[in-house]
């Protein structure tokens, strides 16, 4: 499977980061067309009042709570611990939250190395772009670069303690249909980017957001029945189960095939530390509330102020709207957003929280629903850099997108979801298959056939199913 072979996704347009956010780009979000009116009505029932009223009384306990703890919140469990079993209060706080630091994962090192070596990589290649002026986001001064081949990468996306770590992220899931297509206990390789950000940045100011689509929560057939029970009424949005990966597999997430969205099921994103990060720093924010947060966001389309100039939070002062195209803070081919104005409940001012400090060497990872940002500025002394990683299950349309990801790193092309152009493909020292030194890291990157291993969720014929894919 090491020959090049023809993409069957079609290459998205040159861009950077800033495509999909309007935080970025202080656009305004477009209006929806008006057959999202339509899509209201057909989704609403009238039990949803009452999801409404319950879901903005639990969350006034909840924003206190976060308000109040902070940071505190976000679990921090060491490698080892890991390794050697955590115990269900932990377990339970990481489910709860959606967020989770490792530490200790990879030597400090070897962490800082591969920082050094993507400084190397960037600074040989800085002659080979077009324009000479090095893709990433801001263009002016790169913080976010469009590297994704990288040695460093290829190095860490194959190294044994994060493989590990993702391994047991994903045994957090589970399948309410023992037939689902999906191995939890194979972690496969999603290419992304990486971030070095500088001390005084200041343009880097992801908002509160969630990724993995915007309308398509609501319009994607797939995803009505992830969020099903929230959308059911009266007190189902209590019977939503964030970790079911049944409903998941079939989802689309990328309906407008935009630049920079996620068209997999990427059940943890995350990132691994290159440096020493704490609040303040430009480091990450979250949300450390999963299930009510959702339920939260997935009505919220549904109902408005009585008074549009009023800042009540009281459900007395809510009512339905079934007449208006609003998604509030959605928009076709962006991620879904969120600010004080579009989901006040939520209170974001007080409730997204810095994560901790964090080591070169430290994984960080957060449940796909959760609401995340980045700090908007970066007050710190020294960089704030990261790897891009998250922790992503075999299934087979994600066999499927792993094949076209094969095909661009072989030929030094950015991962099909990413902007596109001619990439990395006129580097010098760029990762190759040689970096791999597994048979483990070589399946991950689909350069060899996954062998039937029922213990594992790899039976023979869901194996068969994945390996014709990936050819």
């Amino acid at each position: 499977m090491t020959t090049a072979g023809t993409s069957t996704r079609t290459a998205k347009e040159e861009g950077s980061i800033a495509d999909i956010f309007t935080s970025l780009t202080n656009e305004e979000h477009n209006v929806l067309p008006d057959r999202f009116t339509n899509l209201k009505k057909e989704l609403w029932n009238d039990g949803m009042v009452e999801s409404w009223r319950e879901v903005l009384t639990a969350l006034e306990p909840a924003v206190e709570e976060v308000a109040s703890k902070g940071s505190d919140l976000v679990p921090r469990v060491s490698y080892e611990d890991l390794k050697a079993g955590l115990s269900q209060e932990q377990l339970h706080r990481i489910k709860t939250t959606g967020t989770v630091i490792v530490t200790g994962g990879v030597p400090k090192e070897e962490a800082l190395e591969w920082k050094q070596s993507i400084r190397d990589y960037a600074a040989a290649n800085a002659d080979r772009v077009k324009g000479n002026a090095f893709p990433g986001f801001p263009p002016d001064n790169v913080q976010v670069f469009e590297i994704y081949n990288s040695k460093a990468q290829i190095l860490a996306r194959t190294y044994p303690g994060l493989i590990n770590t993702q391994k047991f992220l994903l045994s957090l899931w589970h399948a309410s249909d023992a037939n689902s297509e999906v191995s939890l206990q194979t972690p496969v390789s999603y290419f992304d980017r990486l971030r070095i950000r500088q001390p005084g940045d200041a343009k880097f100011t992801l908002g509160p957001h969630v990724d993995g689509g915007s309308v398509e929560r609501w319009e994607d057939k797939g995803l009505q029945k992830v969020f099903g029970n929230i959308l059911k009424g009266g007190s189902q949005w209590k019977k939503h189960d964030p970790f079911d990966v049944t409903p998941r597999i079939g989802a689309k997430q990328d309906l407008y095939h935009a630049s920079n969205a996620c068209s997999i099921f990427r059940a943890w994103q995350g990132w691994t530390s290159m440096s020493s990060t704490g609040p303040n720093e430009g480091t990450l924010r979250v949300l450390p509330m999963l299930s009510l947060a959702s339920a939260y966001i997935l009505l919220r389309p549904f109902f408005r102020p009585v008074n549009p100039l009023s800042d009540s939070l009281k459900f007395v002062d809510w009512i339905p709207d079934l007449d208006s195209p609003t998604f509030p803070g959605s928009s076709i081919g962006k991620t879904q957003e969120l600010n004080e104005k579009t989901h006040p409940h939520l209170k974001l001012a007080q409730t997204m929280v810095s994560i901790p400090r964090v080591e070169p060497g430290d994984q960080v990872y957060w449940h796909c629903d959760v609401v995340h940002a980045v700090e908007s500025q970066h007050r710190g002394l020294g960089d704030s850099s990261v790897l891009y990683i998250p922790a992503v299950p075999l299934t087979i349309h994600n066999a499927s997108y792993m094949r076209d990801q094969r095909i661009n790193f072989l030929a030094g092309l950015p991962a099909p979801d990413f902007p596109g152009g001619e990439g990395e493909s006129k580097f010098v020292g760029r990762g190759s298959v040689q970096e791999i030194q597994t048979e483990e890291g070589r399946r991950m990157f689909s350069l060899e056939a996954f062998a039937p291993n029922p213990e594992n969720g790899l039976s023979s014929d869901f194996t068969q199913r994945v390996n014709n894919v990936l050819v």
